[in-house]
């Protein structure tokens, strides 16, 4: 059994940021990950063309800005090659390998008891730390809906996590599930790989250009209000897009800023793919109704066969398969039941950093607020000892 003021689970982002604020302090803490590496999302699970769809100023981890000469729009190697500056300026040392199975807090020592199996090894591991903190994150496990008769489908099928990128698929017939960045972008991506691609779209979406997220991050940080900046990027929208609806895209009737601040779904930022559904290049379809074999029904009634499916369907938390008690802090599907701006803390010592929709810019809140909190409590707690030890 190790002790340690502090564990945190997950070395993504959330997990990496929350160690750097804590080793500025001084704070001693342990940073555990299932897998063989820390962000394994983005050195594992992303596709070769990604990029960070927000400037680089809304993407920096605290207390480490980007180097002055990286693109305003960092590419997915460029960001690990960031990572990895960060966990060495920082000097972080996450225990890879290592899978938490429980963590539960005991009410009578008044500390987290975390247990964990060490994969590459297999032996079990315990820690006890006075605070936990949670920064698996919202993306920690690919989801793939329910689909009537998805198992009889003759072809591949995998999650978007699992996409590198198009060249295996040349020639093929390939469905990609879901209209969002990842699901857009890997269209785009397929299409540009000589793939027959067809894409999904569920429900209504905002689609909008770097450039447009840009000018309305830009107007939000000036204090303009939010419907207002709405009401600005939709019209480039339409301006640049024209009217999407015509092409299967129906748009939602709230802005996209205000939908991303109430629920935080993002708005989809097109790289390209608009103008290939355009060209008919790449086409849309509504919901799948069903799957029998290779052919595979639409709600519109269209029957079609494709030789694979890509799931661009989003994650689910997987917290509450090891997380014993923090009810106050999450709800049964593993999310955060507080509202942004306070959604960081819970009960007993209980943090999590990484759920606020927000992306990398709400990961640096947290984390900071974390450290803050925790250094104030540590200071709290040595300054009551000292009172009492001098009675």
């Amino acid at each position: 059994m190790e002790a340690v003021d502090v564990v945190i689970v997950g070395a993504g982002p959330a997990g990496l940021a929350t160690s750097a604020c804590l080793n500025r302090l001084s704070i001693p803490n342990i940073v555990l990950e299932r897998e063989d590496c820390y962000a394994s999302l983005w050195q594992k699970r992303a596709y070769d063309r990604l990029k960070l769809h927000l400037a680089k100023e809304y993407c920096e981890l605290p207390f480490m800005p980007f180097p002055s000469d990286a693109p305003t729009f960092v590419p997915r190697r460029g960001f690990i090659d960031y990572l990895h500056s960060y966990v060495s300026h920082f000097r972080i040392n996450p225990r890879c390998n290592t899978a938490v199975e429980s963590a539960y807090h005991d009410e009578e020592s008044g500390k987290w008891h975390i247990k964990a199996k060490k994969a590459d090894l297999n032996v079990h591991e315990e820690y006890v730390a006075k605070f936990l903190v949670v920064a698996t994150g919202e993306n920690s496990k690919g989801f793939i809906p329910e689909v009537s008769g998805l198992d009889s489908f003759g072809g591949e099928f995998i999650h978007s996590s699992k996409y590198e990128n198009g060249q295996k698929y040349k020639g093929k017939a390939v469905l990609v599930v879901g209209c969002g960045n990842s699901g857009m972008e890997i269209a785009y991506d397929l299409s540009n790989w000589g793939v027959k691609t067809s894409i999904v779209v569920r429900s209504p979406v905002h689609v909008l250009t770097t450039n447009i997220v840009y000018i309305g991050m830009r107007l939000l940080s000036f204090g303009v209000p939010c419907n207002i900046v709405d009401f600005i990027v939709v019209l480039l929208s339409k301006l640049k897009h024209g009217d999407i609806s015509n092409y299967g895209f129906p748009r939602p009737t709230r802005g996209p800023f205000y939908i991303k601040q109430r629920v935080g779904r993002t708005p989809t930022i097109d790289v390209g793919a608009v103008e290939k559904i355009r060209r008919k290049e790449v086409q849309v379809f509504p919901s799948i109704r069903g799957i029998q074999g290779s052919k595979i029904e639409f709600a519109n009634g269209e029957v079609k066969q494709f030789d694979a499916i890509i799931f661009a369907t989003g994650y689910k938390s997987t917290v509450r398969h090891w997380l014993k008690g923090g009810q106050d802090l999450f709800d049964g599907s593993g999310m955060p039941k507080l509202c942004f701006p306070n959604i960081w803390k819970g009960k007993n010592g209980l943090y999590c950093s990484g759920f606020a929709r927000r992306g990398l810019f709400g990961i640096s809140v947290d984390s900071q607020n974390i450290a803050k909190d925790i250094d104030l409590a540590l200071r709290s707690e040595r300054i009551l000892i000292g009172i009492n030890s001098g009675r």
